[in-house]
């Protein structure tokens, strides 16, 4: 993932001065680890205290990494926020990953109390590349932004998933003149329409990535009222 996100920007010859990730998770596993191998200045963003110590581990002899142990939120607050591993989220949001594809149980959950901030008290205003992936809170950094990036990657979707602010994120990206570049299985990366010309190619692509993503959930779907009579019957029994 984090090779394919570098190299797609290197092939189209897109320029990165000072890229940022929000929500970063195990060092390794970074969406913007080979920008930060090339030496370019890099922000990442972690609500998680055990995991931001890890990364500032991992980091510690790179002067061009600044990270903060910190959730971006909607106000400058102290929040509830659930350890669920790289689905961890804001409890204040619970049409999240964890809960809408894994069946998580708000009433069996590890809660911690972590410090939240608005994204524009660390937001410098000159962040080219920005990778946000929060579990449904990916809204409050565009809302609260300074930057203008030139290619911003958003969790968006995956399996039975939808991010609850989609709308808003796509009424944004359309104010602040994005494209959809391309998808993942789970992100949507928006290009500024003035760094490049989408070519044919990049929309059959595109085409394609909404066929196979709508697929997937599909067959998930499928798949879920096919079983869950059976839960619901061994629950009884």
């Amino acid at each position: 993932m984090a090779s394919s996100f570098y190299h797609k920007l290197v092939n189209r010859s897109i320029v990165a001065k000072h890229v940022t990730e929000i929500g970063v998770y195990h060092p390794q596993t970074s969406n913007v680890y080979e920008f930060i191998l090339h030496g370019i200045q890099t922000t990442l963003v972690e609500a998680d205290p055990d995991i931001a110590k890890l990364l500032k581990h991992e980091f510690a002899t790179y002067s061009n990494v600044r990270i903060y142990n910190v959730a971006i939120y909607d106000k400058k607050t102290t929040i509830k926020f659930v350890r669920k591993g790289s689905s961890s989220f804001v409890s204040d949001l619970q049409n999240v990953p964890a809960v809408i594809n894994d069946g998580v149980s708000m009433e069996d959950v590890e809660y911690i109390e972590v410090p939240a901030i608005t994204f524009d008290e660390i937001d410098t205003g000159d962040i080219d590349i920005l990778s946000v992936d929060i579990e449904g809170a990916e809204w409050f950094v565009l809302k609260h932004m300074i930057s203008r990036p030139k290619v911003i990657s958003i969790e968006t979707h995956g399996g039975l998933y939808v991010n609850p602010f989609l709308p808003s994120i796509q009424k944004w990206m359309r104010e602040n003149n994005y494209s959809v570049w391309y998808k993942t299985n789970s992100d949507t990366i928006f290009i500024k329409n003035s760094i490049i010309d989408l070519n044919i190619l990049d929309k059959m692509r595109l085409f394609l990535q909404n066929r196979a993503i709508a697929l997937r959930r599909l067959r998930k779907q499928v798949k879920r009222n096919i079983t869950a009579p059976f839960f619901r019957g061994k629950k009884r029994s």
